[in-house]
């Protein structure tokens, strides 16, 4: 760095930075050239195209986005973890997911979770040399002690985040299932993983800021793949979340609607079998279904591996 650097407070990168210009969240889009002389009404139209052109790209991932998933729920039925890790947005979207799992589906908080490079902090405020730190990346996952039954899943857009390649790095080396995102091609085959995932959304409207097609893939892949995962874990009955965890009135009101969906019970009826049930929307749709008391209800749903749905079957089967 040149004294002339110093005064200014600037300074060149420190790493190879040669291939990042040829990312294609890099590249400037023809598109959207003129953006700094359109009005508004150009700019929604403008940036509404290029949004509908990203569920085609995920749609092109199925069959990975699936696999990753398998990976996923054979790992957490042997107790294990799903571990996000990102740096700034893709950071912040990791930890989204995880935060949006417990209340959602019932999971407990640390069977997914989200780690960001810079840390928690880095949710509110920019923190953007962290992503640099490929040491960091690696030593936020032996403090997690990350082992064979976990899952650790990179998230980085551009493809060649440090921080998350450094993770990447620990979680094989500690013998976990490793899952890679990325919107660019040339960074689906750098990293040594078990899933790469890599929807191809296309240069941004505004050049480099990925917090736009390449955010809002990000957020339906991680989306897909936890409502997928926690319906093959018996989180849903029929297409209702039956796990969730009523802790507000939003969520104690939508508990004995769906009992009253599926009993055909009325309203007060539906929340006196709530209380009964201690709450678990699960045992109480067991109870009123099966005609069994809560104890009966946890057995079945114990021996159905929490599935409703087995365990009203098992219950038919058993006469």
């Amino acid at each position: 760095m040149t004294k002339r650097h110093e005064r200014r407070g600037w300074r060149p990168p420190e790493r190879d930075m040669s291939g990042v210009g040829s990312a294609l969240t890099e590249q400037r889009n023809p598109r959207s050239v003129d953006i700094d002389t359109m009005g508004a009404s150009e700019l929604v139209e403008l940036i509404n195209s290029e949004d509908a052109t990203v569920a085609a790209a995920v749609a092109g991932e199925s069959e990975r986005i699936a696999s990753a998933i398998e990976l996923i729920v054979g790992r957490l039925r042997r107790g294990g973890r799903l571990i996000y890790v990102g740096a700034g947005t893709s950071g912040r979207l990791g930890v989204l997911d995880a935060a949006e799992c417990p209340p959602t589906f019932g999971t407990d908080p640390e069977m997914i979770q989200g780690v960001i490079a810079g840390g928690y902090g880095a949710l509110v405020r920019a923190k953007e040399g962290a992503e640099d730190d490929r040491g960091a990346g690696g030593s936020d996952l032996r403090e997690r002690g990350v082992g064979p039954d976990d899952v650790v899943m990179g998230i980085a857009t551009s493809g060649g985040t440090p921080y998350v390649q450094g993770a990447l790095e620990e979680a094989v080396r500690s013998g976990a299932g490793t899952v890679f995102l990325c919107c660019t091609p040339a960074e689906r085959d750098a990293v040594p993983v078990d899933v790469a995932i890599a929807p191809l959304t296309g240069p941004e409207v505004v050049t480099g800021s990925t917090r736009m097609k390449a955010g809002t893939a990000t957020k339906l892949v991680l989306n897909t793949i936890t409502t997928a995962t926690m319906v093959l874990l018996g989180k849903t009955y029929e297409n209702l979340m039956v796990d969730l965890q009523a802790t507000c009135d939003k969520l104690r009101d939508r508990a004995c609607r769906i009992l009253m969906e599926t009993t055909d019970v009325g309203y007060e009826e539906a929340a006196s079998v709530m209380a009964d049930a201690g709450g678990s929307v699960k045992a109480a749709i067991v109870m009123r279904k099966a005609g069994v008391d809560l104890m009966e209800a946890n057995r079945l749903l114990g021996e159905a591996g929490g599935s409703v749905r087995a365990a009203l079957a098992l219950r038919r089967e058993a006469g």
